[in-house]
């Protein structure tokens, strides 16, 4: 009791003491300022005695708990979940303005082709507008020639190709007819005559198809347009137009380093569809070899085809050689379109076995594996665009990872 009425004077001060010796009744009942002070000190004063109060329950840290490796795979997942977020995000967005989109992903590809040609006259001492010009006629020149050419051998080959056509298929029923089951005449007139009837009833809608492809075709046009205008900006004035950018979105202290990055990437892009162009070349002039060797028409819509189609990795390929063994097929009958197929098979490994490592591995660092993968996920994504864009971007994307991770800001080639 003493000792709690000592510690109580303590807390009060010198007037509780003074107040404690005027009046002995009041050394009795603890005074307010010595309860709140001893609330203040976590004490607690309880039938005269100062107890100390609990400390309030904190929680309890889960690290001692979770595992090292939990914990940095969360970290990681979260932060890879906000990145697809985004990289969805990005590709809605290009996919509702594809109108716009896709023209300007095609004229950078389209850029990257044809720089080193830009490249060219600009150290002949032609001014950058004027070789971009020049360049881009030229593209347009080549093409229409390319497209004339082949129109003119189609338009001369087409009877006899029709033709050729028939005789296949008066063939093929008479296969048919000696095979075990065979299929007589009269059902083969009523299969011919349901597909006829068929046709006619879907007239309403093969109408409203043309009315849809007439509107795709306007769609088509405008958008070439914005390509060609655009592919023509970024050929004389890129390293403008992406300085511009890069000053308005990336922070003054990385600016040095993505600028590097990026012009890393853009020069593994341009090497990369320099190489497309060359094994697109090689692909054509193969394939349209062996259907010359074998007699087979439109030799040369082959080769065009083969060509274009050759920028689409894998599907393109399949694609035109399908094309070439089909007119073997119809012009000589199967024996040719074997050999057909077999030339075509030769064609490919070449491709992959020779050219690919021996140009396309120079130009760009990809695994053939990282390749199939990423044509497959952008077939998924995008169609036979994303299938076309696929692997431009990988190249453009590793290249620039690559430079940022070893910080290289060395100069290099401007766009």
């Amino acid at each position: 009791m003493a000792v709690a009425d000592a510690f109580r004077r303590m807390l009060a001060g010198p007037a509780a003491s003074t107040g404690a010796a005027s009046d002995p009744a009041g050394a009795d009942a603890p005074p307010v300022a010595s309860a709140r002070a001893a609330e203040d000190l976590d004490l607690e004063v309880r039938g005269g005695n100062v107890e100390p109060v609990a400390p309030a329950p904190q929680p309890v840290a889960l690290e001692p708990y979770v595992p090292r490796g939990l914990t940095v795979a969360a970290g990681f997942s979260w932060r890879l979940l906000v990145i697809a977020a985004f990289v969805l995000g990005v590709m809605w967005l290009a996919g509702y303005f594809s109108a716009v989109t896709v023209p300007v992903v095609l004229a950078v590809l389209l850029a990257a082709m044809l720089d080193p040609v830009k490249q060219l006259l600009v150290r002949l001492r032609v001014p950058p507008m004027g070789a971009s010009a020049l360049t881009l006629l030229g593209m347009i020149v080549f093409i229409a020639g390319v497209l004339t050419f082949v129109g003119a051998q189609v338009a001369q080959e087409g009877p006899q190709l029709v033709d050729m056509f028939g005789a296949g298929i008066d063939s093929l029923m008479q296969w048919i007819r000696t095979l075990p089951f065979a299929v007589d005449q009269s059902s083969l007139d009523g299969w011919i005559k349901q597909g006829l009837d068929w046709l006619r009833t879907q007239a309403t809608a093969l109408a409203s198809g043309v009315a849809s492809a007439g509107i795709a075709f306007g769609n088509f046009a405008v958008g070439l347009l914005t390509c060609l205008i655009t592919t023509f900006f970024l050929l004389g004035q890129g390293r403008t137009i992406f300085t511009s950018a890069l000053g308005l979105l990336v922070p003054r202290r990385y600016r040095a380093q993505t600028d590097a990055a990026s012009q890393r990437g853009w020069t593994s892009l341009v090497a990369y569809m320099r190489a497309a162009v060359i094994v697109a070349l090689v692909d054509a002039a193969g394939v349209a070899l062996a259907a010359m060797i074998l007699g087979v028409p439109l030799v040369s819509a082959l080769f065009a085809l083969t060509f274009f189609l050759a920028f689409i990795p894998i599907v393109g390929a399949v694609t035109a050689g399908a094309v070439a063994v089909l007119l073997a097929l119809v012009s000589h009958g199967w024996v040719s379109a074997l050999i057909m197929l077999g030339a075509v098979i030769l064609v490919m490994q070449l491709e992959s076995n020779l050219l690919q490592p021996l140009v396309m591995g120079k130009a760009v660092n990809l695994h053939a594996l990282a390749v199939i993968l990423g044509i497959t996920v952008g077939g998924v994504l995008g169609g036979i665009l994303g299938a076309l864009l696929a692997i431009p971007t990988l190249a453009f994307l590793v290249a620039f990872v690559s430079s940022l991770r070893n910080d290289e800001v060395e100069a290099l080639p401007h766009l």
